[in-house]
């Protein structure tokens, strides 16, 4: 089979190469990738800024079918339509495992973090981490589950939102144009906010119906925060983008005692922010990392309900032998999703 691996550290250092298919043992099932979605976290390892373990097969947003199944599988049968869930492995012993929020498990494993993940021809997943599909969702929309379960992890499971909040995300990528669509689908009024280079992605974005967008370099705030909140400042703010710029603005036109919270992954650490805003505005700062198991059964449910057309976010698929003219319109900005798929 075909496998997209990252071969050592630094900037590219990424093969495509001829791998061995695996078998899947015990729970393991083995699926057979129809696309597979770049993250941001994949385009830091691209660039080396992010470690993982090495050599690796990329990638972990994915729909596949149920090629093979181990012996120990019985919720599963080959022919399945599913998706998977990014852990792969924990302790289960951990009081995380035992609430089911395996993403805060410290021995945690990730497919295409630690264990070999979905930029290939096929990939290992557990059988109690998959997820079968409702006829209804689309393979193109069910690629995009992965990171729309983080994005419903932060707005319903690390927060609560109101009716007619105001909200603003940072962030106008994958990640924060999915997650003011979750938001918007709970009646909170939403700003969506880029830089200029975003261009591209916020017009997107109005074309989902996210039609209050802002450059943040060319805005005057004062008179926006005025004009949009009373010069309160936002009730809620999300951080999608990873820039250390963004979150200290999030800082800055969040409103006291508001909320905000940092899912967009940093490139470098420690990030400079001015913390006194957090001290002198009583401002709550929460961390979302990744989904849980709830999370993944809430997003199948939110695509069934919300009638939300998600086709628009996915804007280029590619076979995985173009993977590089892939991974530069990802890095570009001139597309928002870009999907892989295995020939």
């Amino acid at each position: 089979m075909k496998a997209l691996r990252k071969m050592k550290d630094g900037f590219g250092n990424m093969e495509l190469c001829d791998f061995d298919k695996p078998s899947p043992k015990n729970d393991d099932v083995l699926i057979k990738v129809v696309f597979s979605g770049i993250c941001g976290s994949d385009i830091h390892a691209f660039k080396g800024e992010y470690n993982k373990k090495i050599p690796l097969t990329l990638g972990h947003e994915f729909i596949g079918i149920v090629h093979e199944i181990g012996d120990k599988v019985t919720t599963l049968t080959v022919g399945d339509r599913v998706v998977s869930e990014t852990t792969y492995e924990v302790c289960e012993k951990c009081v995380h495992c035992s609430a089911q929020e395996f993403n805060l498990c410290s021995q945690r494993k990730g497919l295409g973090t630690q264990v070999d993940g979905s930029f290939a021809t096929f990939v290992l997943a557990k059988a109690e981490r998959c997820h079968k599909l409702p006829e209804r969702i689309s393979n193109e929309t069910a690629a995009l589950i992965e990171p729309l379960a983080c994005c419903v992890h932060a707005v319903m499971e690390k927060t609560h939102i109101h009716p007619n909040e105001k909200i603003a995300v940072f962030g106008p990528g994958p990640i924060g144009v999915l997650l003011a669509l979750v938001a918007k689908s709970l009646k909170a009024d939403v700003t969506l906010i880029g830089i200029s280079k975003d261009a591209y992605r916020l017009a997107k974005a109005k074309e989902l119906g996210l039609s209050l967008t802002v450059d943040s370099q060319t805005i005057d705030w004062d008179s926006f925060l005025a004009e949009r909140t009373e010069q309160l400042g936002f009730d809620q703010v999300f951080e999608c983008s990873g820039s250390p710029q963004a979150l200290q603005q999030a800082l800055e036109i969040v409103k006291k005692k508001g909320t905000v919270i940092q899912e967009g992954l940093f490139a470098k650490n420690p990030v400079p922010v001015d913390m006194s805003l957090l001290l002198n505005k009583e401002i709550q700062l929460i961390g979302s990392r990744t989904q849980k198991t709830s999370s993944w059964l809430k997003t199948i449910e939110w695509l069934q309900t919300s009638n939300i057309d998600l086709s628009p976010v996915i804007t280029n698929i590619l076979p995985l032998t173009q993977w590089e003219e892939a991974f530069r319109l990802a890095m570009s900005g001139e597309e928002l999703k870009v999907l892989l798929k295995p020939e």
